[in-house]
């Protein structure tokens, strides 16, 4: 486990905090710190973070929103027996799972709540507000791992973006690790430049698009040019039945398109199809068709293949943005952190869709968390409620 110099405990704020993706959090957060598996896929526990400074995973503590009332040891019994849990684990880290359910409270707004937006956003600010009061926490971060919504459109702000200004209200930091409006709703636009925090998103890339990152620059390298790039996804689970709706599913995509563009130089032929495939559980399979020209017009084809699972890909990724985005507070980092492209579909800010250079930019934001010389990161963070 990375060394730390912070000894105090951190909360974790998970929107979401029933579904697949937070139920996989807070297992895989208990066996990793207990040794009970090692921390595959978790980059914050690669000797690149060593001595940065971020808090130990036996220090997170989780608590979060959610609109379901399935207790997390029950849904953690279910992802074992689908095969995304080792059999067993749900019951070797029980008390966790009791322990982070105890402090998940009633998401929304439901259809019939009466109140207004403030109203809501005020509720939610008390619910994390007070998570962190009675567990004498330093600071907390929010990760949005709730289902996708459709695109917001018009003034009224959709339940992500309710959620994301609960968090500022509350002085947390914020992570969407979905492809919802969250922060990037107009109206909270100043909210977000005003409030002295750090920000990250949006949408984890674990499968797709992590393979997109990466072959996207090798044909442009190359000088190969790409005539079209078509795509399927199958998948089920609760992200599946999101994404069969249409308007959800165009607010995934976007992401997709962007890093092609980006690495490409333009947008080749072709779309991305996403199928909800009840069956598949929270498996999913992803198939790409690439068609292309090399040297003196000869066509070629390049097809890949991921078949995985979406709660084990995206749990690590989530593990390692609470943990940067809590140590970037710490450091006083404010506004976006576009450093941390690396983890995400459609980044905020200026940053580049390449992996390879979007992970030399995670270099050098662990070489600042670790600066130990004063104003290395604009000073010390003011803890404002959170």
């Amino acid at each position: 486990m990375s060394a730390s110099l912070s000894r105090n405990r951190v909360g974790v704020w998970l929107i979401g905090a029933r579904g697949s993706v937070a139920t996989t959090v807070v297992a895989g957060c208990a066996a990793v710190a207990a040794g009970l598996h090692p921390p595959t896929a978790m980059v914050t526990e690669t000797p690149l973070f060593a001595d940065c400074g971020l808090p130990p995973l036996a220090s997170l503590v989780f608590g979060g929103h959610d609109t379901v009332d399935c207790p997390l040891p029950k849904r953690a019994e279910q992802l074992a027996a689908g095969g995304v849990l080792a059999h067993g684990l749900p019951a070797a880290v029980a008390g966790e799972l009791e322990a982070a359910d105890a402090e998940i409270r009633p998401g929304g707004p439901a259809p019939a709540d009466t109140r207004d937006p403030d109203e809501v956003i005020a509720g939610f600010a008390a619910d994390i507000s007070d998570f962190v009061r009675r567990g004498g926490l330093d600071r907390a971060v929010v990760v949005n791992v709730a289902s996708t919504e459709p695109t917001a459109t018009g003034d009224a702000l959709p339940p992500s973006s309710l959620y994301a200004a609960a968090a500022l209200r509350a002085g947390c930091p914020y992570v969407n690790f979905t492809p919802s409006t969250g922060l990037h709703h107009p109206a909270l636009a100043e909210a977000a430049a005003n409030s002295g925090l750090p920000y990250a998103g949006r949408d984890g890339k674990t499968g797709q698009t992590l393979l997109r990152s990466v072959l996207g620059p090798m044909f442009a390298q190359r000088a190969l040019a790409v005539r079209a790039w078509s795509g399927t996804n199958l998948l089920g689970g609760g992200d599946g039945a999101a994404l069969a709706d249409p308007a959800a599913a165009a607010a995934k995509n976007a992401g997709k398109e962007r890093v092609l563009a980006d690495t490409l130089g333009g947008t080749p032929q072709g779309e991305v199809h996403i199928d909800d495939v009840p069956a598949l559980g929270d498996w999913k399979t992803a198939w790409d068709h690439v068609a292309f020209d090399g040297f003196l017009g000869t066509r070629m084809v390049l097809q890949t293949i991921w078949q995985g699972c979406d709660s084990a890909l995206a749990a690590p990724l989530v593990l390692d943005l609470a943990r940067l985005t809590a140590r970037a507070h710490e450091r006083g980092h404010t506004g976006p952190l576009t450093d941390l492209a690396f983890y995400f579909k459609d980044p905020l800010g200026d940053a580049p869709s390449s992996l390879a250079d979007q992970h030399t930019a995670l270099s050098r934001f662990a070489e600042r968390l670790r600066d130990p010389s004063p104003g290395a990161a604009g000073g010390p963070a003011e803890v404002r409620g959170c």
